[in-house]
């Protein structure tokens, strides 16, 4: 095994920071693995350029640069084989702001939006934001392996759906969805005229080494002229809190449609997001793949620990950093308040369409995410033990009884 160059392991203390994960548990003994971002130091080449574009002093409007544009559309090419024309860029302050756009963007062709469900909640809260109805078509577990249903997506269909909203790889269920899935998706939006808006934002983060990111309207080429694809360097950097995004849309009317949804409401990408993310892009290759290493080491770990938890189980995270618990078979009613209890917050799965799940965020060090397993463990042992032998709760019960 290579020697590693760059620090996983050092937990890095984000208390008092205003960090909005740490921050959600103030002054309780809570290891917080809710929120999607990670605990790890950003490159040392994203520090280093925005180290110097602070001595410069001046912070100023400032436009995405011709450099920027050219790493972005080089790094699209270099990871994904993926070519496309600068033009088709949009520039966003975020990945949500765009689900929002896109929503807004297509409101008058229809006004019923559609998404697979578990997902990120965002999907399901943008297209109500923006004056349409939310149609949710649920994802089948197939044993252990999350897939689309692509009969029930169909029957979903109404003749006011315009817009899919779909996530790529999936968060929370951690699929890298297959050439053949993509295809059979693709299929469907072209026979039934849907425009799909694709979130990419974790394209970077593909643990498994046989598998690689697809992007749809590179694998389809037939509906890239229908397609919003979503990407940004925010997860796969841990660079989210600097706000910069990026949108391929090719279609120029779609494209013009999206800008004019965004005017007077989106502001523009502040300086020195747009530096984080030439950095990252320009020389951050060598530290995410030694990231996907330390990751895939974390995935196991969790995949194994809650193996042996009593009344849970996992699919394989075959991307993100995120893990989807079923707690469903443990008769736990309320999983995330039980596992704050035992001291890890988790996130809930009814945010995300399914109560009975949580997902478990793995970007920390490995000594913190070892904890955190051991509380749930210990947790789940003790209500085992507590649980008389017919499974009625006792009374005077607790929450580590429920």
């Amino acid at each position: 095994m290579e020697a590693s160059h760059f620090d996983f392991d050092t937990p890095v203390d984000r208390r008092n920071t205003a960090s909005e994960k740490w921050d959600r548990y103030k002054g309780r003994d809570i290891i917080p693995l809710w929120v999607a971002d990670m605990d790890f130091r950003s490159p040392p080449a994203v520090l280093d350029a925005l180290h110097r574009r602070i001595d410069h002093g001046i912070f100023g409007y400032t436009a995405p640069s011709e450099a920027l544009t050219a790493i972005a559309v080089s790094h699209l090419r270099e990871q994904y084989q993926w070519t496309i024309d600068p033009a088709w860029l949009v520039w966003l302050p975020g990945l949500v702001c765009g689900l929002n756009v896109a929503c807004r963007a297509v409101k008058e062709m229809g006004e019923e939006v559609l998404t697979f469900t578990p997902v990120y909640p965002p999907f399901l809260t943008a297209p109500v934001l923006s004056g349409c109805i939310t149609r949710k078509v649920p994802l089948k577990l197939n044993g252990l392996r999350w897939e689309m249903d692509l009969e029930a997506l169909e029957r979903a269909i109404t003749p006011k759906t315009k817009l899919l909203l779909f996530c790529n790889p999936h968060n929370p269920v951690g699929r890298a969805w297959t050439k053949k899935e993509l295809l059979d998706l693709a299929a469907l939006c072209e026979r039934r005229d849907l425009i799909l808006c694709s979130d990419e934002i974790h394209a970077g983060l593909i643990l498994d080494a046989d598998k690689q990111h697809l992007p749809i309207a590179m694998v389809a080429p037939e509906i890239a002229g229908r397609t919003i694809t979503l990407h940004a360097p925010s997860k796969t950097f841990n660079i989210p809190g600097l706000g910069c995004s990026l949108a391929v849309i090719q279609d120029p009317d779609l494209r013009e449609s999206f800008k004019r949804a965004m005017a007077g409401i989106v502001p523009q990408v502040n300086l020195l997001g747009f530096t984080a993310t030439e950095a990252a892009y320009r020389s951050g290759e060598p530290w995410r793949r030694e990231l996907i290493q330390y990751l895939r080491g974390n995935r196991d770990l969790v995949l194994r620990a809650v193996g042996e938890m009593p009344g849970l189980s996992v699919a394989p995270v075959e991307a993100t950093y995120l893990a989807w618990i079923d707690s469903r078979a443990s008769g736990i009613r309320d999983p995330e308040l039980f596992f704050e209890q035992a001291g890890v917050g988790l996130s809930d799965g009814a945010a995300f369409g399914l109560p009975g799940f949580v997902r478990l965020n793995f970007g920390c060090s490995r000594s913190l995410l070892a904890e955190a397993l051991s509380r749930m463990q210990r947790s789940l042992n003790k209500k085992q033990d507590r649980e008389p032998p017919d499974g009625v709760p006792r009374e005077g019960k607790n929450l580590l009884d429920i």
